[in-house]
């Protein structure tokens, strides 16, 4: 949980939405490097900036890849936004004339950084007083991403990021690599192909995203809930003596029963889907109140030195608690897997416990 707090914080803590200026027209300028879906996502700006009641502009300033302007005057059709063009002429003088408000204007990419593109990406927020200039990256890159992230915030004033490509197997390393080069908010991600496929950017959820976390922070709060913080200290310090013993054993089954349904606590575990040994294990909530009563039984002697459990002991618990040796032999073999497995654990080791591989990780 720390972790993910401390993600959430790396990555800007809050959404940051689109700004506009005080006076209009509000320009908004997207760079990136070709094939990052700058066009796609100046479409998908003009559909949001749509929603919200305005009426935006496209401007096709990409004189220099084939069939660009026509691209983009599709995705306008797409979103019912009009498309500014003037042909092949001069891109900074495109950007000039395209005056609206708000204007979001497509700048050329390129398939690496050069000092041209550079240049004219320069002139073209140097034509106005104020500009929002958005920087789209490509999820898919990984840290290549720093490098882009590094020049173009050398280069121009960027004001935000817009992530990529989201819908696909990118965990988003890109968006915390790039946050941290840049210092500034990534605003928005394109989740899919659609025009309505671009959200704004929750610094919670990608976290989440990266952690591979799944339903977790609804596990640790819940168990925040049934455990106080000197409660979780003490039975940190047995597990770490080694002193965990039947009456822990007990208390933090009923702790974790407390939590709810173990089938539903048992999914928001990350990964648990994916292990057959947890999906398709039929959880049977009876048998905790066996393990229940059987601890019960005993003295209290017992609980804390199960390794004094002999036949006549087991036999006299049995019958206390309404049950069978055999059930109690279940017990205690439970009881020292999980203590075989807490030693190994905080001993930093490898164990294999009831078919499952269990790493120090």
């Amino acid at each position: 949980k720390i972790v993910h707090e401390e993600l959430v914080h790396l990555l800007g803590d809050e959404a940051v939405p689109l700004g506009y200026a005080d006076q209009p027209p509000t320009v908004i300028i997207l760079c990136g490097l070709q094939g990052s879906g700058k066009t796609t996502t100046a479409g998908k700006l003009a559909w949001r900036i749509q929603k919200e009641g305005r009426k935006p502009l496209l401007c096709a300033t990409d004189i220099y890849r084939p069939a660009a302007i026509e691209q983009l005057q599709q995705v306008g059709e797409q979103v019912e936004v009009p498309v500014f063009t003037m042909g092949e002429n001069d891109p900074v003088a495109i950007a000039r004339a395209a005056v609206s408000d708000p204007v979001i204007i497509d700048t050329a990419g390129r398939l690496h950084i050069d000092e041209e593109m550079m240049h004219e990406i320069e002139q073209i927020e140097g034509s106005f007083d104020e500009a929002e200039t958005l920087l789209v990256i490509d999820a898919l890159t990984g840290q290549d991403a720093v490098n882009v992230a590094e020049e173009f915030s050398r280069r121009v004033e960027l004001d935000g990021l817009i992530l990529t490509k989201l819908d696909g197997d990118a965990r988003g390393g890109a968006a915390l690599s790039a946050r941290a080069v840049t210092g500034v908010p990534i605003k928005f991600v394109g989740v899919g192909e659609k025009m309505d496929a671009l959200d704004l950017f929750h610094p919670d959820r990608m976290a989440q995203r990266i952690l591979g976390m799944g339903d977790m922070l609804t596990l640790i709060e819940k168990a925040q809930q049934m455990v106080d913080v000197e409660e979780a200290r003490q039975l940190q310090e047995k597990l770490l003596s080694a002193e965990f013993d039947l009456e822990d054993f007990r208390t933090h089954l009923n702790r974790i029963r407390g939590m709810g349904p173990l089938d539903q606590l048992m999914k928001m575990i990350p990964g648990a889907a994916k292990l057959p040994e947890l999906s398709s294990a039929d959880i049977d909530e009876r048998e905790l109140d066996i393990v229940d009563a059987i601890v019960n039984s005993m003295t209290k002697e017992e609980r804390r030195r199960p390794d004094i459990m002999n036949a006549s002991r087991k036999r006299r618990i049995a019958r206390g608690s309404g049950t069978t040796v055999q059930d109690v032999n279940i017990v205690l073999k439970q009881y020292r897997e999980l203590s075989k497995m807490m030693q190994a654990m905080t001993q930093g080791k490898n164990l294999q416990i009831g078919g499952l591989q269990l790493g120090k990780s």
